[in-house]
């Protein structure tokens, strides 16, 4: 609710008009399957989302409503890095993307590893 619009029992139709006057307009995204919030250690899945934006002199606020749970981000090792640690220790596919994980996807620091054992 707006502040100084009014509480319970304003009339719609004159809340939405004097919204108009004020520079304020109110749009409701229709068809939303799910919202995406992509954090550096996770991702904010919002399903069943209802996305409103309201643009105000011109900059967009959204509002987000519905079910939201939180994934944490997987570690994702690109083959080619995987190869590389093969090829500079001489370790089987498995150990090198193990050696990778624990790294953080550093290569120095899995040959490193892999080199001292």
């Amino acid at each position: 609710m707006i502040p100084g619009m009014g509480g319970r029992g304003t009339n719609p139709a004159k809340m939405k008009q004097m919204m108009k006057q004020m520079g304020i307009n109110v749009k409701e995204l229709k068809d939303i399957e799910e919202v995406i919030i992509k954090t550096a250690d996770s991702n904010i899945i919002i399903e069943n989302a209802n996305v409103t934006i309201m643009t105000v002199q011109g900059s967009d606020t959204y509002q987000i409503v519905g079910d939201a749970k939180e994934v944490p981000k997987s570690l994702e090792i690109p083959a080619e890095d995987i190869k590389l640690v093969m090829e500079q220790t001489g370790v089987s596919e498995e150990e090198a993307g193990k050696a990778l994980k624990n790294s953080n996807g550093d290569l120095a620091e899995a040959i490193v590893a892999l080199s001292s054992a």
